[in-house]
C-alpha cells in the first residue's frame, strides 16, 4: 500500500500473507515473569518470544480475570493515559491526568491470565509490546472498553466542532468505557456515531465471552489485513482517488466501505493497465532508493540517513550546490529544501525512536527559527505520533517517533551474512596479520616440517604480489616452507592454517 501525495510517494506499508503483522490482535495471555526491577512483566500469547508488558499498560482492573472490563460494577475513572490506538488510527486525543503508577507486582503474578492488545510489532531481537488497556479503532470513534475518558483527535482544530463533537459523546457514554473522535469523525452526525459504538462494543462483547471460554495462550481477534486497514485508517475524503489492481481486493474494498464510509466508494478506482500499478505510478522507484543511505535533492545537495539499534541519524550536506551569492543563503536553501525530503523519508522509510538531524549550521537566529518553523509544517503531515525538540547548542534537532511496525528498511531486508550486518569487512592487510600471528602461535612449539595455508582467492592474490615478501619472512622464521593453497568457498576473512608433522 502506498500514499502518493501531489504526485510523490509519501508512505508505503507492506505485509506478507504468510507474515502478518500482529499490531491490534487481541490475545488470551499468562503472566510468565514479573520483573520490578524493570516495573515490566513478561506475557505468553502464543507466539514465539514472549510479548513484553510495562507497568503503564497495565490496568488496575486485571487483578482478577473475571472481572477484566468490569467497570460496570464500580463506574470507577480510569486515572491512566489513554494508550496508541493500536491499530495505526489517527488519533491525538488529550491524555488524562497522570496519577503515580503502582508497582508491577501488585498489579501481576506469575501464572495470572489477562487479556491484552498488541500495540508493537516485535523489531529487531525485540518481542512485541502489548497492553491491557484494549482499543478498537471504528470508522469514526476508538473505544476503549477499560478507560473512562472522552476526547477528541488534535487534528480537529474548530473549537466549535469540538464541542459539538465532544456534546455527542457523551450523550453516548452508557455504561463503561470512553471514547475518542478520530479525525476522520469530523462533521459526523449523531446517528453515526451510534452506529460505530454499538458496532464496537458488539465486538468487544463476542471477544469478552470468547476469552472466558477459551485456555491461555489464545488468540481471541486479529485485527483487519493491510487492504482493509489502510481503507480504515487512512483513506478519506481528502484523497482524489484509490487504486486497486486486484479483483477480489476491490470488491473487499468496496465492500467494506459500503457499510462504513459509502460516499468513498466512488473513489476507488479498478486498475487495468497492463503495466504494474506501482510501477506506473514510480512506487517501485520510490522503494528501491529508500534502501540507499544517500538521497539527492535537486539542487546538487543530499542527505545521509543511517539507522542504528538505537537511534536514526540523518545529516545534511551542500554535496554539488554551491550557490550564487553568499554562504549563508547557500546553507539556508539546502537546510530547506532538506527539510521537506527528510520528513517524507521519514514517512517513507518509517523511521522511528530517536530521530537526530544535523542540518547545516547557520549564524543567522532568523533563520535557524525559519527552518525549526518549516520542519514543524511538515511533521503536522505525518499521522504518527510525533515530537521536535528546539535546536540545540550543537546545531541538531532531535525528534522522536512512535513506529508500530518494522522500518521498510527492516522489512525489505535482512542482515548480510556476509559482514553480518555491518556493512564492512576486515581489509587485506588486517587479515594478513591475524595470518601471521596465527601461523607463529601454531609453530612456537618448533614441530612439524610443513605449514599449509588455505585462504581467499583475494588473499592469495596479495600474499603472490605486494605481501609476497610476508610468506618468504614467515618460512624464514619458522624453518620451514609454507604452501598457500586457494579456496574460493571460503569467507573473505576465512582461513586454515595447518602444521603437517
Amino acid at each position: 500500500m502506498a500514499v502518493l501525495e501531489d504526485g510523490r510517494v509519501a508512505e508505503v506499508q507492506i505485509e506478507r500473507r504468510k507474515q502478518r503483522g500482529v499490531v491490534g490482535n487481541i490475545y488470551k495471555g499468562r503472566v510468565t515473569r514479573v520483573l520490578p526491577g524493570m516495573q515490566s512483566a513478561f506475557v505468553d500469547i502464543g507466539l514465539e518470544k514472549d510479548a513484553f508488558l510495562y507497568v503503564a499498560d497495565v490496568g488496575e482492573e486485571v487483578e482478577d480475570f473475571d472481572r477484566f472490563g468490569g467497570m460496570e460494577e464500580n463506574g470507577a475513572e480510569a486515572e491512566v493515559d489513554p494508550p496508541a490506538v493500536a491499530a495505526s488510527a489517527t488519533v491525538d486525543a488529550e491524555p488524562p491526568v497522570r496519577t503515580p503508577l503502582p508497582s508491577i507486582d501488585e498489579l501481576l503474578r506469575e501464572g495470572q491470565e489477562l487479556v491484552v492488545q498488541v500495540t508493537k510489532d516485535q523489531i529487531a531481537h525485540k518481542g512485541v509490546r502489548i497492553t491491557t488497556h484494549v482499543t478498537f479503532p471504528g470508522r469514526s470513534l476508538v473505544y476503549m472498553p477499560t478507560i473512562d475518558h472522552v476526547g477528541v483527535s488534535r487534528r480537529i482544530e474548530n473549537e466549535d466542532e469540538r464541542v459539538r463533537l465532544r456534546d455527542i459523546l457523551t450523550s453516548l457514554r452508557k455504561g463503561p468505557g470512553g471514547f475518542i473522535v478520530r479525525t476522520a469523525g469530523e462533521g459526523r452526525t449523531s446517528d453515526e456515531f451510534a452506529a460505530d459504538k454499538r458496532y464496537l462494543a458488539r465486538l468487544w462483547e463476542q471477544i469478552r465471552k470468547r476469552a472466558e471460554r477459551s485456555g491461555a495462550p489464545a488468540l481471541l481477534h486479529r485485527d483487519l489485513d493491510l487492504t482493509l486497514r489502510a481503507a480504515r485508517d487512512i483513506f478519506a475524503q481528502e484523497f482524489s482517488v484509490l487504486w486497486v489492481d486486484d479483483d477480489e481486493e476491490y470488491r473487499r474494498i468496496v465492500e467494506f466501505l459500503d457499510q462504513v464510509q459509502p460516499n468513498l466508494v466512488v473513489k476507488v478506482k479498478l486498475y487495468r493497465k497492463s503495466s504494474p500499478l506501482f510501477e506506473e505510478l514510480g512506487v517501485e522507484a520510490e522503494i528501491e532508493n529508500a534502501l540507499k543511505s544517500k538521497v539527492w535533492l535537486k539542487s546538487g545537495g543530499y542527505i545521509v540517513i543511517n539507522q542504528t539499534e538505537a537511534l536514526v541519524a540523518i545529516d545534511v550536506n551542500t554535496g554539488k550546490y554551491i550557490g550564487k551569492k553568499r554562504l549563508e543563503d547557500t546553507v539556508l536553501r539546502t537546510n530547506m529544501e532538506a527539510v521537506h525530503e527528510i520528513v517524507r523519508q521519514i514517512r517513507l522509510r518509517d523511521l522511528g525512536g530517536l530521530l537526530v538531524v544535523d542540518f547545516i549550521d547557520m549564524e543567522e537566529e532568523e533563520h535557524r527559527q525559519e527552518l525549526v518553523t518549516a520542519l514543524e509544517a511538515e511533521l503536522k503531515k505525518d499521522r504518527s505520533k510525533n515530537r521536535m525538540l528546539p535546536v540545540s547548542e550543537f546545531g541538531l534537532v532531535e525528534i522522536t517517533r512512535k513506529r508500530q511496525r518494522q522500518s521498510l528498511e527492516r522489512a525489505l531486508t535482512m542482515p548480510c551474512p556476509y559482514c553480518s550486518g555491518s556493512g564492512r569487512i576486515k581489509s587485506i592487510p588486517t587479515i594478513l596479520l591475524e595470518i601471521r600471528r596465527e601461523i607463529l602461535k601454531r609453530t612456537a612449539s618448533g614441530e612439524g616440517h610443513a605449514l599449509f595455508l588455505r585462504v581467499h582467492p583475494e588473499i592469495s592474490r596479495a600474499l603472490s604480489s605486494d605481501e609476497r615478501h610476508l610468506i618468504e619472512d614467515l618460512q624464514e622464521h619458522v624453518g620451514m616452507p609454507i604452501h598457500v593453497q586457494v579456496d574460493e568457498h571460503l569467507h573473505h576473512e576465512g582461513y586454515d592454517v595447518v602444521v603437517e608433522a
